[in-house]
């Protein structure tokens, strides 16, 4: 089989290099893909990006089904494209995936399905929100509406700083068209964790819980991210909080879709939030698998990928036991100085080499190959995931394989799985 991975980041690596692992799978193409996935075994790339080029690519190359990596080719409709063309692709459709591009859709549509969720008030100009936070107590939460690459969201511990926030947002356009309306939420407390499934129309095949670091700095400080590191599983969903997700988040939304006349297919994200008193609530929804969360779960995988999704194509996934590694994984994103501000590039990596522990595993987000030399090409550069028996011992792999890595400025936390540490009973 010949497959079409969509995206260049650290997610496509770690679908690629999965899928790349089946007996099924003759080659991955992935569009346009990064120096990680240059050099898998079995994988090519090809720089294609636009919806169009990637039709005409996928009609024109015998491609047996598509799995789309990033949230921008789903709000544009890729799946609803390819598959008026009948072709199979992995995905939501445009409509459902206003979930993730779109936050004013999404809490709507939580509140009109019973899905757990804080509360909260959407605005379209500035002056509104502003005297709606004057109202509020703080912290508060303050969303741009559209997708922002993980960087649309404030925590205000301050009234003035969510002021600020709405004023960057409305008057200076910093996030473009995804901010022409705002989501401001109550502030939850708590521990957060990522839910992850696919949905084949009517079938949901729940993934290995994980546990994603937003913030950038360590102890959960400074501006939000992308992802700066994650683990698997996240030990804080327990088997009765599990079952909770499923009847209370992930089953309503997938029925609401129902509902609305569009059926979910693709991967599903829900990042919730546990209070106290172990009660889950749903702080957003993404349409696709996260990054960094699906580097440290495909390390775990111990199934064939392209078997898994070959049946939610046919919806078939009732028919899918999947099998896990019974380790712990934990990553690690190697960000550039600047991130998450815009990052220098052509920055020459080096180390990589000198790590051969069967064990670690390093996902490349944005590098490329220049003149021979692996570089940077971005904020987040790279992902180094580890396996071990216990949360200490897999911790400590990853940071010593991270001691071989060098590039200008290149930052990390050194907090990754912290959390996990009081669950660690192995």
């Amino acid at each position: 089989m010949k497959i079409l991975v969509v995206g260049s980041g650290g997610r496509e690596h770690a679908l690629a290099w999965k899928l790349a692992q089946s007996p099924k799978c003759t080659q991955v193409i992935v569009a346009p893909g990064n120096a990680g996935t240059q050099l898998e075994h079995k994988v090519t790339n090809i720089n294609l990006v636009t919806v169009e080029e990637l039709l005409d690519y996928a009609l024109h190359n015998q491609i047996d089904f598509t799995v789309v990596g990033p949230e921008m080719p789903l709000a544009l409709g890729i799946v609803d494209v390819f598959r008026a063309h009948n072709l199979l692709i992995w995905g939501p459709t445009k409509y459902c995936a206003q979930l993730e591009s779109s936050k004013a859709f999404a809490k709507d549509f939580m509140v009109k399905y019973h899905i757990p969720t804080a509360k909260f008030a959407t605005f379209d100009n500035s002056d509104n929100a502003i005297n709606y936070l004057k109202q509020q107590p703080a912290p508060i939460v303050v969303k741009a509406d559209g997708i922002a690459a993980g960087k649309g969201v404030l925590v205000a511990q301050t009234t003035l700083a969510a002021i600020d926030f709405v004023k960057q947002i409305f008057e200076d356009n910093v996030f473009g068209n995804a901010g022409s309306k705002v989501v401001i939420e109550e502030y939850l407390e708590g521990t957060e964790a990522s839910f992850i499934v696919m949905v084949d129309g009517k079938n949901i095949l729940a993934m290995a819980t994980s546990q994603d670091h937003k913030r950038l700095l360590d102890g959960d400080n400074g501006p939000n991210t992308g992802g700066m590191g994650a683990y698997s599983p996240a030990p804080v969903i327990d088997d009765k909080l599990h079952q909770r997700i499923m009847d209370e988040i992930i089953r309503p939304t997938v029925e609401g879709m129902h509902n609305e006349g569009h059926a979910y297919t693709g991967f599903l994200y829900a990042g919730i939030m546990i209070d106290k008193n172990n009660n889950p609530s749903t702080l957003e929804f993404n349409c696709r698998f996260g990054d960094p969360e699906t580097q440290p779960i495909m390390l775990r995988l111990d199934s064939d990928l392209v078997e898994i999704i070959s049946q939610g194509l046919h919806q078939k996934l009732d028919m899918v036991k999947v099998k896990w590694h019974n380790y712990y994984a934990v990553g690690v994103v190697l960000a550039s100085g600047s991130y998450p501000a815009a990052a220098k590039v052509n920055l020459p990596i080096s180390g990589i080499e000198k790590i051969s522990d069967v064990d670690i595993k390093i996902f490349h987000s944005s590098t490329i190959i220049k003149e021979q030399e692996l570089c940077t090409a971005g904020g987040r550069v790279l992902c180094v995931v580890a396996l071990g028996d216990t949360v200490e011992a897999t911790r400590h792999k990853v940071y010593l394989a991270i001691d071989n890595i060098h590039f200008d400025g290149m930052q990390y936390r050194t907090d990754i799985a912290c959390k996990a540490l009081k669950f660690d009973i192995k």
